[in-house]
């Protein structure tokens, strides 16, 4: 459909490119499609319209402005007869541009014609600026500056052309939206702070030192970007004795208001508030507590809360039956409770604040890939990443919607973009600049990665596909 005697069109901001006619098509077909409300008829009528489009455009020369384009598709519609299709381009038209403007609002250029929302977010989180809060840097070059920071990694498995190669392909997957990394990886990559992972695990022990560690370590985590995630369940219970001092402890839930208000003073990457996991035992003794800390509203509003249950649990809830709180200090049973009164807790919890919800650690450790290094009891801060103590995880999601075809879905592609995906995040790793040495060492012995999916909701894969 591209016309040979045009090569060139002039765009708004004054620069030549290649004359596409199908971008013509592709315009009138929307017009006619809103108005026809049938596909083919519309496809059969902007393709014959397109076609008269195109030779009159001799009368602009060799490179007519798009303004000059458009303003031909109207006045040949109208000639044709159709006027209500015309009114739907024009619409089109001034619908475009309220967003040209928008766009100019925001302060952002648009080199990979973005959504105005995207465009809004890359400028209040993503965006590099200067000194004076100024941005210095387009989408396009964000993703240049991430695809040239983490291809630097092939230089330990390969040369300087592996070098160039990955980072032409990463590049092009992240601007084609095909992969997207993690929040951490756009925001510091190729910069001076160079955190690059999004999901911690951090242990809190039983003493005061370890738990305010502990907060020293999640500060540290949120201001470079990444979220953080705690089990408390190694705390002694509310009422319990402080051995050093014959004091009185005062339990798990309280220590985490530490927690709570320190993130809430503390921006991640100096841009987004941060974001916790609190984990706790269904068996430790402050368990109500811990289910009922949100009952106020506000409260623990920078963290999200699950109740860490075993399958012993779980089948005293199905026989209604009591089962022990077990004091972490002493590992001596408390008392016994009814495991359905406090699952019934849990699900009114829930259904009232959102929270707590629940992690099965059992199911969890059946499926640890290391488990001589020992149990999982905590997640990141969304819960879908159990990790070790220390451990880090670098994430990326592949936007399944680009894979359908028509009415297939392309499985090479997706093969493609699962490989590189994984190389991707692999060489993150390499490259990451880790906020601890204890993340550094445990995270490069056992290198845990996240490639996920996204635009499922998008399209329905015809009969016979499954994914």
């Amino acid at each position: 459909m591209n016309n040979p005697l045009k090569k060139q069109v002039r765009r708004r901001d004054g620069k030549l490119r290649p004359f596409e006619s199908k971008k013509i098509y592709q315009a009138l077909y929307r017009a006619f499609l809103e108005n026809l409300q049938d596909k083919q008829e519309s496809e059969k009528k902007a393709q014959n319209l397109t076609e008269k489009v195109i030779p009159l455009l001799q009368r602009y020369g060799e490179a007519p402005t798009v303004e000059e384009i458009q303003d031909l598709v109207e006045e040949i519609l109208i000639q044709e007869g159709f006027a209500q299709v015309a009114k739907s381009y024009i619409l089109y038209r001034r619908h475009h541009q309220d967003i040209r403007e928008m766009k100019a609002w925001v302060g952002v250029q648009d080199d990979l014609k973005l959504p105005i929302n995207t465009l809004q977010v890359l400028q209040k989180r993503y965006l590099k600026k200067d000194d004076q809060g100024e941005i210095i840097e387009s989408p396009s070059q964000m993703f240049r500056r991430v695809a040239r920071s983490i291809a630097e990694a092939e230089k330990v498995y390969g040369t300087s052309s592996d070098v160039q190669h990955y980072e032409e392909e990463f590049y092009s997957l992240m601007a084609h939206r095909e992969l997207m990394p993690n929040s951490p990886t756009l925001m510091n990559a190729g910069t001076l702070m160079g955190q690059l992972s999004a999901c911690f695990v951090i242990p809190v022990e039983d003493s005061i030192q370890s738990i305010f560690d502990a907060v020293k370590n999640m500060a540290l985590i949120h201001q470079s970007g990444g979220g953080t995630g705690f089990s408390f369940s190694r705390l002694r219970p509310k009422g319990d004795m402080v051995k050093s001092t014959k004091g009185i402890a005062s339990g798990p839930v309280s220590f985490m208001e530490i927690f709570d208000v320190s993130t809430g003073i503390v921006k991640q990457g100096g841009r987004r508030r941060g974001a916790n996991m609190g984990i706790l035992r269904v068996d430790h003794p402050d368990i109500r507590d811990f289910v009922m800390a949100k009952d106020r509203e506000g409260k623990f509003a920078n963290f999200n809360l699950s109740v860490a249950v075993t399958d012993a649990y779980m089948q005293a809830v199905e026989k209604n039956r009591n089962y022990a709180l077990i004091n972490p200090r002493s590992s001596q049973e408390v008392r016994q409770v009814s495991a359905l009164e406090v699952f019934d807790l849990i699900t009114y919890m829930a259904w009232k604040t959102g929270d707590p919800g629940m992690i099965f650690l059992d199911t969890i450790n059946r499926s640890n890939p290391l488990p001589d290094l020992g149990p999982m009891e905590a997640t990141n801060p969304c819960g879908e990443l159990p990790l070790l103590p220390y451990e880090s995880c670098n994430l990326a999601s592949i936007n399944l919607s680009c894979l359908v075809k028509g009415e297939k879905f392309d499985w090479d592609r997706l093969t493609h973009l699962v490989q590189h995906g994984v190389r991707f995040l692999d060489d993150v790793i390499e490259v990451n600049r880790f906020p601890l040495p204890e993340v550094e060492d445990i995270t490069k012995k056992n290198r845990k990665i996240g490639l996920g999916g996204d635009g499922l909701c998008r399209f329905v894969i015809p009969t016979g596909d499954t994914l």
